[in-house]
């Protein structure tokens, strides 16, 4: 089992930064690929970006050249730093877990992860 806690959110003007982080708890978190996600109201849960156990890292469009996924595993977290944020980005944010064999496991789908948590939300006034 792998408990996900999300904090670092909060409101920020368009364009602040914000660095969301995700606790982590279990002695498995170092085998599992990590996302965040997001779901604004009324909108479907998207992808944000994914980071592999060896730390490679993929992004959503959105997010590409502002966002940036990285892990400690030797703190269990995975961050989120959120640069340039835009109204746009007003969301609830989750992150979600899955436990790989695989080092390069990465997936942008929610349904392949396992563990999630409550979620923090990030809101971006204009």
């Amino acid at each position: 089992q792998v408990q996900m806690v999300e904090s670092g959110g909060g409101l920020v003007q368009a364009g602040g930064s914000l660095r969301l982080s995700c606790a982590a708890s279990g002695r498995t978190f170092s085998s599992a690929a990590v996302g965040w996600f997001r779901q604004a109201p009324g909108k479907e849960r998207e992808f944000v970006a994914a980071i592999s156990r060896s730390g490679s890292n993929t992004y959503a469009d959105s997010g590409k050249g502002r966002f940036t996924i990285s892990r400690d595993n030797a703190k269990n977290t995975v961050y989120l730093q959120m640069n340039s944020l835009k109204p746009d980005d007003t969301a609830l944010y989750y992150c979600a877990a899955r436990i790989s064999g695989s080092y390069s496991y990465i997936s942008l789908a929610p349904r392949d992860y396992n563990f999630w948590g409550q979620g923090t939300q990030v809101t971006v006034s204009s």
